[in-house]
């Protein structure tokens, strides 16, 4: 009987932790690795409630295995004045053309985050 490959799960479990990590960090910051887009129906809000949202994003701390299976960070949904909205955050390469080739590495990953009304999905 073959033994699984713990240095496989390892490997993917450091991953999914850097990924995370990297997520974390940048949706906290909404600046540092990465860049933020807000959709239209986001940018049509008024200062004080953009400011309210982003802050809600940048806090968000309610992750479960419903909306993010994969333990990386990367969605959220949330309520602000009776209003819903989604962000998720996307990986793309350098030059923002293709998908990056290893959402662990930020030597090689932008990250994108988008903030949008769920009536905008």
């Amino acid at each position: 009987m073959a033994q699984p490959d713990n240095n496989r799960r390892t490997h993917i479990h450091d991953t999914t932790s850097n990924i995370r990590r990297l997520n974390d960090c940048f949706r906290r910051s909404l600046i540092f690795g990465g860049q933020t887009v807000l959709t239209s129906g986001v940018s049509a809000l008024d200062t004080e409630a953009k400011t309210a949202l982003l802050r809600q994003v940048q806090t968000f701390d309610a992750f479960s295995r419903d909306n993010d299976p994969h333990g990386e960070h990367d969605f959220g949904a949330i309520e602000h004045a009776g209003v819903s909205y989604f962000w998720k955050i996307d990986y793309y390469d350098r030059a923002r053309q293709f998908a990056s080739p290893d959402a662990a590495d930020p030597a090689v990953t932008v990250r994108v985050l988008t903030i949008m009304r769920a009536d905008e999905y």
